[in-house]
C-alpha cells in the first residue's frame, strides 16, 4: 500500500512538472522546448523575444496557476474536513465574496481615473486582499463562540449579504467600471507579475506547511467532534487556526488571480478516490500535486493557439468541475 502511494505521488509530481513546462511552451506563440530549457537555465543565446515571453509573461502566470491550485485544493480539503460537508470549499465562508466586494468598491465606485492615478493593478489587488481579510477576521472571531455547524450557516449568510451589496454596486456602476469588475471576476493568471507570483507562492507555502502540522487533529476530527474532544483535541483552537489558514490561502489566491471556482471543491474528492484514505498527511500532498496539475491544465486549455486572447479560467474550471461534482453526488 505504501509503495502504491509513492508511485501515485511520483506520477502526479511528474504530471505537474510536465504541465508546468507545457505552460511555458504553449500559447499564442509556440516556443520550442529547447529554447525554454536554455532560458530557464540561463544559457539562452537565441531570440530575445522568446526570453521576454517566458520570463516576463508565461513564467509568472505558470507560478500563479500552480500556487492557486495548491492553495485552493488544500483549503478545500480543510473546509470539507472541518465542516464534514462534501460540498464545502475554500470560499464557503464568504472570503471570496469579501474580496469581490473590495474590488467592486474600487472599480465601481472609485472610478477609472482614480485607479489610473493610483496604479490600477495594485489598487485592485490590495482591495481584494483587504476585503477578504475583513470577512476572515469576522469568521475567526465567531469561531471562538459558536459551533462549526452554526459557523457554516453564518458564513453562507454572510457571503449572500456581501454578494448582495456587490450586486447593488454593479447596478449603479458605469459601463467601464462594470466591465473591469466582470473581467476580474472571471479569473486570470495572466496579470500577475513575477514579484507578485513569488509573494503568493511563499505565503501559500508557509500556510500549507502549517496546515500539514494540523494533520493529526484533522484526522481525529474526521471521525467526529465528540471523539475529537474525548481524544484531547482542542476543538476551538483547531477550528479557528484551520479557518485562518484556509481563509488566508483563499484570500491570497483571490487577490492575485480573482475568484477561481471548483478547484477547492473537486480536488479533495479526487485525492480521496485516488488514494483511498482519509489520512491528511497523505491527502495534503495529494491535493498539492493534483491542485497544481488541474490549474496548470486549465491554464493550457484557456490559451488559444495563434491568438493573443485567453479564455476566462473560471469558464474552464467550471466546464471541468461541474460534471465531476455531479458524478460525485450521484455516486454517493
Amino acid at each position: 500500500m505504501y509503495k502504491k502511494k509513492v508511485v501515485l505521488l511520483t506520477a502526479l509530481l511528474l504530471a505537474a512538472i510536465l504541465l508546468f513546462l507545457l505552460n511555458l511552451t504553449y500559447g499564442s506563440v509556440v516556443i520550442p522546448f529547447r529554447e525554454v530549457w536554455h532560458i530557464l537555465t540561463g544559457s539562452a543565446t537565441g531570440d530575445e523575444v522568446y526570453h521576454t515571453i517566458i520570463l516576463k509573461l508565461r513564467l509568472p502566470a505558470a507560478i500563479a496557476a500552480a500556487t492557486a491550485g495548491v492553495a485552493l485544493a488544500t483549503a478545500g480539503l480543510a473546509m470539507q474536513t472541518l465542516f464534514r460537508n462534501p460540498l464545502a470549499e475554500s470560499s464557503i465562508l464568504g472570503v471570496s465574496s469579501g474580496a469581490s466586494l473590495g474590488v467592486a468598491l474600487v472599480t465601481l465606485v472609485a472610478g477609472k481615473q482614480i485607479l489610473s492615478y493610483m496604479g490600477g493593478n495594485m489598487v485592485i489587488l490590495s482591495a481584494a486582499f483587504v476585503g477578504a481579510m475583513m470577512i476572515l477576521i469576522i469568521i475567526a472571531l465567531l469561531a471562538q463562540r459558536v459551533s462549526t455547524t452554526t459557523l457554516l450557516l453564518v458564513g453562507v449568510m454572510l457571503s449572500f449579504s456581501v454578494s448582495a451589496i456587490t450586486g447593488i454596486l454593479q447596478f449603479f456602476a458605469s459601463k467601464e467600471g462594470l466591465q473591469s469588475f466582470v473581467i476580474w471576476g472571471m479569473g486570470s493568471f495572466k496579470n500577475v507579475t513575477t514579484s507578485q507570483a513569488l509573494l503568493s507562492l511563499t505565503t501559500a507555502a508557509v500556510l500549507v506547511v502549517v496546515l500539514f502540522f494540523h494533520s493529526k487533529g484533522l484526522n481525529v476530527f474526521t471521525i467526529g467532534e465528540s471523539y475529537a474532544i474525548n481524544s484531547g483535541v482542542k476543538i476551538r483552537r483547531l477550528t479557528t487556526s484551520t479557518i485562518l489558514i484556509a481563509g488566508g490561502l483563499t484570500a491570497i489566491t483571490t487577490a492575485f488571480c480573482g475568484p477561481i471556482a471548483f478547484i477547492g471543491l473537486m480536488t479533495p474528492h479526487f485525492s480521496r478516490m485516488l488514494f483511498k484514505t482519509f489520512n491528511h498527511r497523505t491527502l495534503i500532498f495529494a491535493c498539492i500535486l493534483l491542485g497544481m496539475s488541474l490549474t496548470l491544465l486549465c491554464n493550457v486549455i484557456a490559451t488559444l493557439p495563434g491568438s493573443e486572447s485567453v479564455l476566462p479560467i473560471n469558464a474552464i474550471t467550471s466546464i471541468i468541475g461541474a460534471p465531476v461534482v455531479i458524478f460525485l453526488i450521484l455516486k454517493k
